[in-house]
């Protein structure tokens, strides 16, 4: 279907000041709250126009509206799908809210805020100031000392954002309901899931990172399990989301329905936070979560077209397929630090850092660099150093608004002199034949198909982060070793490599 431009979301006067005032209470509170404090609690209150357009994804319902908000903040989530309301987005008779909101200083604001909209008999709202997590657990595990909480119809969230430790109170909670996730945003995401009933819908704001990834694998298979993805919007730019916190986080906003029949999916994106740019397409299931992925990532394609990936017949293969494989650096070099040497000297070998890393090759070893450039070679270090070879290495992170997510180098024997073994170090993963290098020609193709432009926006469509993991790179489809050794003959031929010349020889694979 051809892309669609969405309509503004039109609100009367009166919805203005209301919501207005709600988002110059929201800056005021930002601008005061300590840092410390917004990563004690891990909440970044959601801005107004945000809060809007999450409200505008759920569908028209009639009938009694039980809704959720937890991590309520002071309130702004909850106002706007109350304005949808009343302006006739929604045809409730009634609505009852529990706002889930553990940090008390906020609640005056939270109260002031929802009071306005209590002076009818069809509303009425509970503020909640305890621990969502253990309210939630409680009421589903059955637990005769807690509080049933009622099924929800309709749930609107923008959860914290903090790591769960895998032996803290909220992680052993979780597991009573069979929940096992590492972070409190999926976590939040999970129980809301569990609590609405068949047909509930929930819309939430999280950080992209459970798209991908084995940390969140059982968080995927418990709401894939459960629910129906709707819809999908993505914010092109990364700062914007919750510029006001200096939040440097790639979201999502997602609406889920529970017990929903999976069909296509709505996919929205706009480059920032005021909706401008809005534009919606609609994909089959199927190139959401792809049928032969064993790790249900969530792709995010942002254009109707198939990319050049997805058309070439001759992009089809695994790693396994191809009797390759790839790891991450095994040194870690704060563990190993007594072996480190700034510089090579008798004794040591090279240790290769993503700073040596260069477009056409490695630059070892470096002087003046912060990192140390090789280490000693003895029994506490054996084990964790690879045999001189060629290897294709990739950068695990790149900076934040680096263009490029996948950078891969080619590194050689020749760069290191006379040396029997290397070290390559945490921030870097390679790719090898069971812990051997590679051969050279397959090393330099691997490394061309690894730098082109349809690499990279095909890896960006599951992964909404800085970091490419070794997990990450084995999931992707690849040449076969035959069409690798091609491109790797035609690179090494060349002088120096432009974007473009890489990206017309991947070209070729399909002609």
């Amino acid at each position: 279907m051809p892309s669609i431009k969405l309509a503004s979301l039109g609100r009367n006067a009166g919805e203005q000041i209301l919501l207005s005032a709600v988002e110059q209470k929201r800056l005021q509170i930002s601008r005061n709250t300590e840092a410390k404090k917004k990563s004690q609690f891990g909440q970044f209150l959601t801005p107004e126009r945000t809060s809007t357009f999450m409200a505008s994804l759920f569908p028209d319902a009639t009938g009694h509206c039980r809704l959720l908000d937890a991590g309520a903040g002071i309130g702004s989530l909850s106002v706007a799908f109350l304005e949808r309301w009343r302006q006739g987005g929604f045809h409730f008779q009634n609505i009852e809210l529990d706002a889930f909101e553990v940090d008390s200083s906020l609640h005056p604001y939270l109260l002031e805020t929802l009071n306005k909209y209590n002076h009818d008999n069809n509303f009425s709202i509970r503020i909640r100031g305890e621990d969502f997590i253990h309210a939630a657990v409680g009421s589903l595990s059955g637990n005769l000392f807690a509080e049933v909480l009622p099924d929800y119809t309709h749930v609107i969230l923008n959860p914290p954002y903090r790591k769960i430790n895998s032996k803290s109170a909220h992680r052993l909670a979780l597991r009573r309901v069979g929940i096992e996730t590492v972070n409190l945003y999926s976590a939040f995401v999970a129980l809301a899931v569990e609590l609405v009933s068949p047909g509930g819908q929930i819309v939430a704001i999280i950080p992209r990172s459970f798209c991908n990834g084995s940390y969140y694998r059982p968080f995927r298979d418990f709401i894939l399990e459960r629910a129906a993805i709707q819809h999908l919007h993505l914010f092109e730019s990364r700062s914007h989301a919750f510029k006001d916190d200096n939040v440097l986080q790639e979201n999502i906003i997602i609406r889920l329905e529970r017990g929903g029949q999976q069909g296509s999916v709505k996919v929205s994106t706009s480059i920032d936070d005021t909706f401008t740019s809005l534009t919606i397409h609609e994909h089959p299931f199927e190139r959401i979560v792809l049928p032969d992925d064993p790790g249900q990532f969530i792709q995010v394609p942002t254009s109707l077209g198939k990319n050049s990936l997805e058309l070439s017949p001759a992009i089809r293969y695994t790693l396994t397929d191809l009797d390759l494989k790839v790891s991450t650096g095994p040194v870690v070099d704060f563990r190993l630090k007594e072996h480190l040497r700034a510089m090579p000297e008798p004794g040591t070998v090279p240790l290769i850092y993503p700073r040596h890393c260069r477009s056409n090759g490695i630059t070892w070893p470096l002087k003046g660099m912060k990192k140390p450039n090789a280490i000693e070679r003895n029994a506490d270090t054996e084990k964790w150093l690879y045999p001189s070879g060629c290897y294709c290495v990739v950068r695990r992170f790149s900076s934040k608004e680096e263009k490029r997510r996948i950078m891969a180098t080619v590194v050689a024997p020749e760069n290191f002199g006379n040396v029997a073994v290397l070290g390559f170090e945490n921030h870097l993963n390679l790719f090898h034949q069971n812990k051997h290098g590679l051969p050279r020609v397959l090393a330099h193709g691997l490394a061309l198909f690894l730098n082109t432009t349809a690499v990279d926006e095909n890896f960006r469509r599951f992964n909404g982060h800085t970091q490419v993991n070794a997990t990450d790179l084995r999931v992707m489809k690849y040449p076969s070793l035959d069409a690798l050794v091609g491109l790797g003959e035609w690179a090494m031929q060349q002088g120096e490599l432009t974007q473009t010349m890489i990206d017309a020889q991947l070209e070729t694979l399909s002609e």
